[in-house]
């Protein structure tokens, strides 16, 4: 999962930059978008056979949960995963760049880039999918920035590093009132799931391969 977070980040920054700069690093802005399209269909596979809080399932609060953990109330969920708020942002940010890459298959800026589906569909749909992925856009980079809006919260007035994690792969928590000090928390890293991670990113690559090349076809 560290490595996924730190190569959506690179997919996110390189992608950003280099259709900004444009002319021949075009061609770097389409291999981010189909690093990023391979990395969200790893993160869904991963979603349904990673370990206990890689899990969709382990971070899916109903309504009522997200409301108490707001309001902060006596049955707010507590979780070592991902709080209410940041299950939703995993969710948004994963459906955004998941659209973002899906949309930027069929685009075509009738110069020189064109996404490999373009062919295959028409130029109305062209149009379509010309203007979301343009429009999305805005979306990721406000994801993007209520993301760092929440880490700098938790650092400034909770004194919790959401950083850390993503780069060490373990987490302090406290797990009792009995218990003040922190303890590490290991997250789970054997031959299995090293395993299951990368049939889950070879599947993930070779689907992302064949919707790329299979037009030439």
């Amino acid at each position: 999962m560290r490595l996924f977070h730190w190569l959506l980040v690179l997919c996110l920054t390189g992608s950003f930059i280099t259709i900004k700069v444009g002319g021949s690093w075009t061609e770097w802005h389409l291999r981010f978008g189909y690093l990023a399209l391979a990395l969200i269909l790893f993160r869904v596979l991963w979603g349904l056979i990673g370990p206990r809080y890689a899990r969709f399932s382990s971070f899916l609060f109903p309504p009522g949960r997200v409301l108490a953990y707001l309001r902060n109330s006596a049955h707010a969920p507590r979780t070592l995963g991902h709080s209410p708020l940041g299950a939703l942002s995993v969710f948004a940010l994963l459906a955004a760049v998941g659209v973002q890459a899906g949309a930027g298959l069929f685009t075509s800026d009738d110069i020189s880039v064109e996404g490999p589906l373009a062919r295959l569909v028409s130029n109305a749909l062209v149009e379509r999918a010309s203007w979301l992925h343009h429009n999305n856009e805005w979306v990721i980079l406000g994801l993007v920035g209520l993301h760092l809006g929440a880490i700098l919260y938790y650092r400034v007035f909770k004194r919790q590093s959401l950083v850390l994690p993503m780069v060490v792969g373990d987490k302090r928590v406290v797990r009792s009132p009995a218990e003040p000090a922190p303890a590490l928390l290991a997250a789970r890293d054997d031959a299995a799931i090293r395993l299951r991670a990368a049939i889950a990113a070879a599947v993930a690559a070779a689907a992302t391969a064949i919707i790329i090349y299979w037009p030439i076809f």
